[in-house]
């Protein structure tokens, strides 16, 4: 059952000219963008607010779309070195992209504080019996900027930024949208990321057994299941600067 009692967010991708150079968000491009609204639990406003803030934004070039985050993390782990393993078996951060917004053959991409990836196609939800499809490659161009200390439990961090940079072809490739899409353009995008709580046992960081990952996201879902496309935010290709 879904519990959503709002409707899917809202926002307005900006197109910036040229190309985006990786760093921290330190890009002038990205103030061209606004931040989306601090993610909230996957069932919603329900459940209390996330421990930690995370935020993102999203800008559109005509061979990249964009998409740029901060997480905040008091201690920074990751495992997971192999491109298309389990990446949220880590922390991670996670997006959904369904560029008709019809539910349907939309792409997944995940990445951790080590800059591991994993991306995938569905053809249909794994409610509907969908499977993953590993053989889909985004050759997305990821950049992760630590400010903090990786898998060291002996200070505190204050997060990490994520970039990804998806060329339009490929989408291309599995979607009748047209790539890159045009101004007024509205595709089906959200945002997760993925928590553990963890204890420091003999100066390593282990997850604390017996629980459940926290799922934080940017629309809500109104269930603890990304794939309801459904629920996932509205987000308009613009030809112009929104910040503000």
């Amino acid at each position: 059952m879904i519990h959503a009692t709002q409707m899917p967010k809202f926002y307005l991708c900006p197109w910036v000219p040229g190309d985006l150079q990786p760093g921290a968000m330190a890009d002038p491009a990205w103030l061209l963008a606004s931040w989306t609204d601090d993610f909230v639990d996957i069932q919603g406003e329900i459940l209390p607010a996330p421990r930690f803030r995370t935020r993102a934004k999203m800008v559109w070039t005509s061979t990249h779309f964009w998409v740029g985050a901060f997480l905040e993390e008091p201690c920074l782990w990751a495992t997971l070195t192999e491109h298309d393993s389990v990446i949220f078996q880590d922390h991670d951060f996670e997006v959904f992209i369904d560029p008709d917004g019809d539910a349907l053959n939309y792409f997944e991409f995940e990445v951790n504080a080590l800059g591991t990836t994993w991306d995938l196609f569905l053809a249909k939800p794994y409610r509907d019996g969908g499977s993953a499809d590993n053989s889909w490659e985004s050759n997305a161009r990821v950049h992760v900027t630590l400010e903090g200390t990786l898998n060291d439990p002996s200070d505190v961090d204050r997060g990490w930024w994520v970039e990804i940079g998806f060329p339009w072809t490929c989408f291309a490739e599995r979607s009748t949208c047209v790539c890159p899409p045009r101004p007024g353009d509205v595709w089906k995008v959200n945002f997760s990321r993925v928590q553990w709580q963890v204890d420091i046992v003999d100066g390593k960081i282990l997850k604390r057994p017996g629980l459940p990952e926290d799922n934080w996201v940017w629309s809500p879902q109104g269930i603890i299941d990304m794939h309801q496309p459904e629920q996932w935010g509205e987000v308009m290709f613009v030809a112009g600067p929104v910040a503000g």
